[in-house]
């Protein structure tokens, strides 16, 4: 069986992933099943797309793995786009407070659009092939943080059709519609039809 390295140390991240990914016949590494969960790449690309690639290349390089990294963020339309790549960069601390920040900056802001997106980067070091995924979910800001469940902006953030936040809808809902789980969907058609090619060969 195939194995694919996730690039990242992030628990809620690797956890999703590993969800998201889970019915496909492959199996699924992680850097602490490698002895590497100390391993980190500084993210100094200027896009999603770039820093994506700069640590499925690292990951990929340093495992001799088939890797699979991913950037994501939050881009706020009235605030220009920002936090973007710097979602989890731009405030130093806790999830919660770069959620108290982004909502003092909406204060008084009608236009609360948003959306998020995901770049995944599938990196194989084999052959030195690279891939490209995005996925991408629109809404808006909540007035306030709402919900439990998952990680980052989720309690922020809810999607179109919805009129609850992400951390209220729960895992369930989020793998089904995220940015991310948009992005896995399109990297699993990959892996099924690679699968299918190579038997029909």
């Amino acid at each position: 069986m195939r194995e694919l390295l996730l690039a990242t140390n992030n628990p809620g991240k690797l956890k999703e992933l590993q969800e998201l990914l889970s019915d496909l016949d492959i199996t699924i590494l992680t850097p602490a099943m490698l002895g590497i969960a100390d391993f980190d790449v500084e993210e100094t690309g200027k896009t999603f797309e770039e820093n994506a690639e700069l640590k499925a290349r690292a990951f990929a390089e340093k495992t001799g793995k088939l890797t699979l990294a991913d950037d994501s963020g939050l881009e706020v339309a009235a605030l220009d786009g920002f936090p973007g790549v710097r979602s989890k960069r731009f405030l130093e601390g806790t999830d919660h407070d770069r959620n108290q920040k982004i909502l003092r900056l909406l204060e008084g802001v009608e236009n609360r659009s948003a959306r998020f997106v995901a770049i995944f980067c599938l990196y194989d070091p084999k052959q030195e092939i690279k891939e490209i995924f995005i996925g991408e979910a629109n809404g808006d800001i909540a007035l306030a943080e709402k919900g439990l469940h998952g990680f980052g902006y989720d309690p922020l953030f809810i999607l179109k059709g919805y009129t609850q936040t992400l951390g209220e809808l729960g895992t369930e809902v989020k793998n089904r519609l995220s940015h991310r789980a948009r992005a896995a969907e399109k990297v699993k058609e990959y892996f099924r039809s690679k699968k299918a090619e190579e038997k029909s060969a």
